[in-house]
């Protein structure tokens, strides 16, 4: 049933100590590897297109473009800590955004009860999916799966394949149409969101419940961990998160689109993965999970400026992801042969 393992590789001080600073510099590499690579990349970026890339105006492009793919991967990480995956973070937000102008233009409701409206039928959805496979014992990669492709099947159902456009009020625009010292508003909600994350699984007892029942699920029913309920509490914790970021979409797009959304379930599961191979190598954490949205975004930003095709982002995309889960596996393997 488990889909991902959670097992923290990173070096302990017992490990460090006697081992000299090559070693403890090749030990540490793992660890440290990724966001060394994000600052030589934008290093190297910066030297190459000194009249783009190294702006202002680029640096708001991609905090504006890549907010909504980090608040995703964030909420697909929750689950991971238990050993599940959630898919419906990719599905869910088409509805879900699509949801949240329809309810105010369609129905008339003000936009504070839509985004509640929204928020409460996230978290039933995410419910749902722990009922799937808790209850019913289906794997968490199906399960999601499916549930996915009826929240899409739904949203293109109520459009028919066309935009959902009206005038919206203007607080509703300016969930995520305010700037912030300079900076759109969707970089804050990132950060804010990822200091509460990394509170709780680093520094309550839920994170380490989590993380137990990700590394062994069975040894943790057997130290008296309700391993069900926290499980069903991640998926719960994964559907509201992607349906406060439908509503941070909504705002965003001003429009709805079935067509639009499903793009970032991709990029997102990317992050995600990536992220548990840095900081915390072999374990999925908050800030690798930052690290490594920032990765893609930096990648694709410098090769999108350096004339890269309309296919080079999910080119990118699904490289990564596939390079991420190769050194997550490698890693896995060789601690486990020592």
């Amino acid at each position: 049933m488990n889909s991902i393992k959670s097992n923290a590789l990173e070096p302990t001080r017992a490990e460090m100590r006697g081992l000299s600073k090559s070693q403890a510099a090749m030990r540490l590499l793992p660890v440290y590897g990724l966001p060394i690579l994000t600052l030589l990349l934008i290093l190297l970026f910066a030297l190459l297109l000194p009249r783009t890339f190294p702006t202002l105006l680029n640096l708001r492009s991609i905090v504006s473009d890549k907010s909504i793919i980090a608040l995703l991967a964030l909420a697909a990480m929750i689950p991971m800590t238990a050993g599940k995956i959630d898919l419906t973070v990719g599905y869910g937000i088409v509805l879900w955004h699509i949801l949240a102008i329809s309810l105010q233009t369609a129905f008339g409701i003000p936009w504070p009860v839509a985004v509640l409206i929204v928020l409460a039928l996230g978290a039933a959805v995410g419910l749902l999916n722990g009922l799937l496979v808790e209850v019913a014992q289906i794997d968490s990669f199906i399960a999601t799966l499916g549930m996915g492709t009826v929240l899409y099947a739904l949203a293109l159902w109520y459009t028919g394949g066309r935009q959902v456009v009206a005038p919206l009020p203007e607080g509703f625009l300016a969930l995520n149409g305010t700037m912030v010292f300079g900076l759109p508003i969707g970089g804050f909600y990132v950060l804010g969101l990822a200091v509460f994350l990394w509170l709780v699984l680093e520094y309550t007892p839920v994170g380490r419940y989590l993380y137990a029942i990700g590394a062994n699920p069975k040894a943790a029913a057997l130290n008296g961990i309700p391993v069900r309920h926290f499980t069903m509490a991640t998926f719960v914790a994964s559907g509201l998160l992607t349906a406060l970021t439908g509503v941070l979409l909504a705002s965003k797009l001003r429009i709805g689109q079935a067509s639009v959304g499903l793009e970032y379930l991709l990029p997102a599961l990317v992050g995600a993965f990536l992220g548990s191979t840095t900081i915390k190598p072999g374990r999925v954490n908050v800030w690798g999970t930052v690290v490594g949205v920032i990765v893609l975004a930096v990648g694709i930003s410098g090769i999108q400026q350096f004339g890269g095709s309309f296919y080079v982002e999910p080119l990118f995309n699904g490289m990564t992801l596939l390079v991420a889960i190769g050194i997550a596996a490698y890693a896995q393997r060789r601690r486990g042969a020592k």
